[in-house]
């Protein structure tokens, strides 16, 4: 894994960035406390709670998210079945804590996701619920929605259950202690075998022709005296395995909705042949051509990212990956039912907590192993979700962009006129180089610092995959802008 960690030291710059970050908040009108009747709702639900008849608290469930997380979705258990494995997944119980229909529910819709910003988050949910009552914290009894399923040799799913029941997580885990222990082959079975069935699942994506994109992330956090810093990192493997247990969940959710012909799935088209070709042309021109014949999710998997043109390349992959979005459907079942990227019809169904879609999928999935009648208010809400979940997204896009602009500015705010090494991420072919030159016009793109780790626009003549070296024009942490000019 590679981390750089960048520090913004001094307090006026500091007291600068903070103040850009809450404009944040009001430039793009995020949603501010929760209204007075939502809590009312909310405090009432947590004190009439009761909790799942089924007790499923002799399961040792762990969780395993990022260190700061007090709004836990997901625990995880994994054991030996013979030569395969049974998988047991605790989803949080939101919907015993929401009537569909009142302020609560009205609310949840409105926001439709949890937003993150550097210091402090916009919960989707109350915190007495997504921090406290809803969320799989350690050693508290929990209600949740428990998925068991029994998985073969190679870790296919032979059958699954689903039941709501009561848990109690053992412990709260975080990825790099996980990945260390598994390393250093001190982990328990349970996480041991995450790695084993997370290869397996990883195996099967790949001959289903699923696909995705391995693209350091840069991710900007507040550490314990207030400061800010941003970390560009590769996601450790630990964390493609525990993923594999939400996509499995996630397909079998979607397999459960499409035969019971009601629910709501997370779907993608294949690229079209124009955006594949011009993808093909353009790995060409980096001179990593993709061939013929070969699945896009293979080519994308023989990437080495740390090559500066095959990082280019995987930043170009993303024109691949356009087109998601929500399906409802009731009655009959839709045409476009597939996410390409997983190869395989699917479906949001592990993180209701912190989005809207997940507490739906969970009710409709459940009424349907029962083999009762999905409610009618979640039946009603179904063909409004996709809207909703669409500029949800689109909102938490901008938030996330915005404050990594901010941090990116304020990183750079002194170092106007420093020259730094750089690979360009996207750029021109030569040809259109040439025309841009004849024409008087000044091309450019986006390049990535090799240090500190920003991506940013530049002004300049490059082809994509290049070293260059760029100068800093522009770094205004009002505007959130950052812009190079290649010498």
């Amino acid at each position: 894994m590679v981390r750089k960690l960048i520090d913004l030291k001094t307090s006026a710059r500091q007291t600068r960035l903070a103040g850009a970050l809450e404009d944040v908040v009001t430039a793009l009108e995020l949603p501010a406390a929760y209204p007075a009747a939502a809590l009312a709702e909310a405090t009432a639900a947590v004190e009439a709670l009761e909790l799942p008849a089924v007790d499923l608290t002799d399961i040792e469930f762990a969780t395993i998210d990022p260190p700061t997380s007090t709004d836990l979705d997901q625990a995880v258990h994994i054991a030996r079945a013979g030569e395969g494995y049974t998988v047991r997944y605790a989803i949080a119980d939101v919907p015993a804590f929401i009537d569909v229909g009142g302020a609560l529910d009205a609310e949840t819709r409105r926001r439709g996701q949890t937003l993150y910003l550097p210091g402090h988050r916009i919960p989707l949910h109350p915190e007495i619920i997504s921090e406290d009552a809803g969320s799989l914290l350690p050693g508290r009894r929990r209600g949740a929605y428990v998925w068991t399923f029994q998985l073969d040799s190679g870790a296919q799913v032979l059958r699954s259950e689903l039941v709501r029941a009561t848990v109690a997580s053992r412990q709260k885990l975080d990825y790099a202690g996980v990945q260390a222990a598994i390393d250093a082959g001190t982990a328990p079975d349970s996480l041991a075998l995450l790695r084993e069935v997370g290869l397996k699942r990883i195996e099967a994506e790949r001959e289903r022709g699923g696909a995705s994109l391995r693209i350091p992330e840069q991710e900007v956090e507040v550490d314990d005296a207030g400061f800010y810093r941003l970390e560009a990192r590769a996601p450790l493997p630990l964390e493609d395995w525990n993923a594999q247990i939400s996509l499995m969940t996630g397909m079998e959710a979607a397999r459960i909705m499409l035969e019971g012909r009601i629910g709501i799935l997370r779907t993608m088209p294949a690229p079209d042949e124009h955006g594949a070709a011009a993808f093909r042309r353009e790995a060409r021109s980096l001179g990593v051509p993709w061939q013929q014949g070969v699945p896009y999710g293979e080519f994308l998997r023989s990437l080495d990212v740390r090559q500066p043109r095959q990082l280019a390349i995987m930043h170009a992959a993303t024109s691949l990956f356009r087109g998601a979005g929500y399906t409802a459907f009731d009655g009959e079942v839709p045409d476009e039912r597939i996410q390409a990227a997983i190869a395989a019809p699917y479906a949001h169904a592990t993180a209701p907590l912190r989005r809207l879609v997940d507490r739906f999928v969970l009710v409709v999935c459940e009424h349907l192993v029962r083999g009762a009648e999905v409610p009618p208010g979640i039946r009603a809400a179904l063909p409004l979700l996709p809207e909703a979940m669409q500029a949800s997204n689109q909102i938490a896009g901008n938030v996330e962009r915005a404050a990594i602009d901010t941090v990116e500015a304020a990183l750079l705010a002194d170092r106007i006129g420093e020259r730094f090494e750089a690979v360009t991420l996207n750029g021109a072919t030569p040809e259109q180089i040439a025309a841009a030159r004849d024409n008087g016009n000044v091309p450019g793109g986006r390049l990535q610092l090799l240090d500190p780790a920003v991506t940013a626009r530049y002004e300049g003549t490059a082809e994509a995959g290049e070293r260059v070296v760029a100068e800093l024009v522009e770094a205004d942490i009002t505007r959130r802008t950052v812009l190079f000019r290649l010498g």
